[in-house]
C-alpha cells in the first residue's frame, strides 16, 4: 500500500499550528519581547489566536489520521492559512510598520495553503 502524503503533511500542520498556539499561549510575552513588538493593552488579544492555533492543530491531526474520511475539514484550513497570510501580506505591502516577526510565518503559511489545496482536490483512483 502506497503512503499517502497528505498524513505527512497533516501531521507536521498539526505540530507547527499546535506548538506555536502552545508557544503564543503560555510565553507571549517573551515573543513578543524577542521580536520587539508591542504588547496589546490585554493578554486576550494573543491568548484567545492561540487556543484557536492549538483547536486547529488538533483538526489538523484528526485530518492527518485518516485524510479523505476528513477531507471536508481541509476546507477550514485553507480558510485559516487565506486569512492569516492575507492579512499580513496585505499589511506589509500596504501599510508601514507590520512588525517583521508576522512576516515568515505568512510565507510558511502561503506554501502550507499551496499544499492544503492540493491535498484537498479529490484522488484519482
Amino acid at each position: 500500500m502506497k503512503s499517502d502524503w497528505r498524513k505527512w503533511l497533516f501531521y507536521i500542520a498539526a505540530i507547527y499550528d499546535g506548538l506555536f498556539g502552545l508557544i503564543f499561549f503560555l510565553f507571549w510575552r517573551d515573543v513578543y519581547r524577542h521580536f520587539n513588538v508591542m504588547p496589546p493593552n490585554h493578554e486576550g488579544y494573543v491568548k484567545f489566536p492561540a487556543l484557536l492555533l492549538i483547536i486547529f492543530g488538533a483538526m489538523f491531526l484528526q485530518i492527518a489520521r485518516d485524510p479523505e474520511r476528513n477531507r471536508n475539514l481541509i476546507a477550514y484550513g485553507i480558510a485559516l492559512k487565506v486569512a492569516y497570510a492575507g492579512l499580513v501580506l496585505w499589511y506589509q505591502l500596504t501599510t508601514p510598520g507590520i512588525p517583521s516577526m508576522w512576516i515568515p510565518w505568512a510565507w510558511i503559511d502561503v506554501v502550507f495553503l499551496i499544499l492544503f489545496v492540493l491535498a484537498w482536490r479529490p484522488r484519482l483512483t
